[in-house]
């Protein structure tokens, strides 16, 4: 990937960085009437932004020349200023850089290692982070994904349920009475609802299955129109005309049909190239709204063991096969946002055990990232115009690099821009329809 896009490669031009600092500070001094506070905030991003090796209060506040970090403990425990409204400016921010007709709403979660049991809904539980049953808090997050790159939109602490039946331990960590233990996919469900309501549009929402599973959640999102592509358990089920039908017992049936129709298509282009499956779908009862259907998308891997995965999707009628493979790719854009901000900005380097504490540090950090999406966009749309006139060379090539960020050659370069592209753009391709597969 060539450096200007990069995360380390948009530190080193500092002065287009501090002007934007800047600018995004003054955006958000609406939400930190506090002069001091207002301070405190652009410093913190600096530090965020900076050169620091572990991201917490002591080294910001060193990296800062101050002789402790009070003030930026305080800036995240005890200080009047509005965090949700900082969330939401954020959250607006990434949109309308990222913004594209084929973008993604992408739900996940992610683990927050920590010692002791006093911060705020920490409990031995398991971690993707760790990738196993850790002491660790876990936080819900939404990101948008488009062919300009990926960014977080929205955030929530995971509360379990034995916290929620202890309210002197929760007073102590500094939650709210009327915060309750709900389920990640409610937490999920909530933040979609926000950012559907403040005017985010995207072509799809994608999850795994811990939120695939949720009816709840496929419902709401049904029932606003809003297609989605989201990974199931086996333990799904569906309505195949009067039948009830678990999902394992579909994937088993199709393991061994001869008959069945696979089409070879590109999830995304990975570190190693495309990232290539065996894609089918299957129907099942349609939804009670015009113009929309409902079909299980599988998965088939290429390797030996050719293992599959399912997907229920809500799509406009003649959705292509090709499209629902990459959405379900999307789902990765995700992950290149909780690696980047975990490495460069210190999204889990925190040393505050409260609720406050953890959302602002969490919020702020999503703020310092969402100054870097804008410096990457920037530095895409001024290469872009200066290799090929503006126009965005890689619609079908969405999502890319295992993340959404498009790998340039150098500037001025069209015969390699348009060679990459067109080598791409249509590995794995079909014109078969979702209307054609299922039907």
């Amino acid at each position: 990937m060539n450096h200007f896009l990069t995360l380390e490669g948009l530190r080193e031009q500092a002065g287009a960085w501090e002007a934007e600092l800047g600018s995004w500070v003054g955006q958000l001094g609406g939400h930190v009437k506090r002069a001091e506070a207002r301070e405190r905030v652009g410093a913190y991003l600096r530090g965020l932004l900076g050169e620091v090796e572990r991201r917490n209060s002591w080294q910001l506040s060193e990296y800062q020349g101050e002789a402790h970090p009070y003030g930026f403990q305080h800036l995240l425990n005890r200080a009047r200023w509005d965090e949700q409204g900082v969330r939401d400016a954020v959250r607006q921010r990434v949109y309308e850089v990222l913004k594209d007709a084929a973008g993604v709403l992408v739900v996940d979660e992610t683990g927050f290692i920590k010692k002791g049991i006093h911060s705020a809904g920490v409990k031995r539980q398991y971690s993707g982070t760790a990738g196993r049953i850790e002491n660790a808090q876990i936080g819900v997050f939404l990101g948008y994904a488009s062919c300009w790159g990926q960014g977080l939109l929205d955030r929530a602490l995971f509360v379990p349920r034995e916290w929620s039946e202890d309210r002197a331990r929760c007073r102590r960590a500094g939650i709210p009475d009327e915060v309750v233990h709900q389920p990640k996919t409610e937490l999920a469900r909530q933040m979609l609802v926000r950012a559907l309501d403040s005017g985010v549009s995207a072509r799809w929402v994608t999850a795994d299955a811990l939120y695939g599973d949720d009816f709840r959640l496929r419902w709401m999102l049904e029932e606003r129109g809003q297609g989605y592509v989201l990974a199931v358990s086996r333990k799904a089920y569906v309505w195949q005309g009067c039948k009830q039908r678990k999902v394992g017992e579909l994937l088993e049936a199709l393991r061994g049909d001869a008959q069945a129709r696979w089409s070879r298509l590109s999830a995304g282009a990975g570190s190693q190239g495309p990232r290539e499956y065996d894609w089918t779908c299957l129907a099942v009862n349609p939804p009670p709204f015009e113009g929309w259907q409902r079909a299980v998308l599988v998965r088939r891997s290429l390797d030996s063991e050719q293992e599959m995965q399912a997907f229920f999707i809500f799509a406009p009628n003649g959705t292509e096969l090709a499209d629902l493979a990459l959405a379900a790719g999307a789902r990765w854009n995700i992950e290149r946002c909780f690696q980047e901000s975990k490495s460069q900005l210190g999204l889990d380097q925190y040393e505050v055990r409260t609720w406050t504490g953890w959302h602002r540090h969490i919020t702020l950090v999503m703020a310092a990232y969402a100054l870097l999406v804008t410096l990457r966009r920037h530095q895409l749309k001024k290469n872009l115009l200066l290799s090929l006139g503006g126009q965005c060379p890689w619609p079908s090539l969405w999502p890319s690099c295992d993340g959404g960020c498009v790998s340039l050659p150098s500037p001025g370069d069209a015969e390699g821009l348009n060679r990459r592209y067109s080598g791409a753009a249509g590995v794995g391709y079909t014109n078969a329809s979702l209307s054609s597969t299922t039907g």
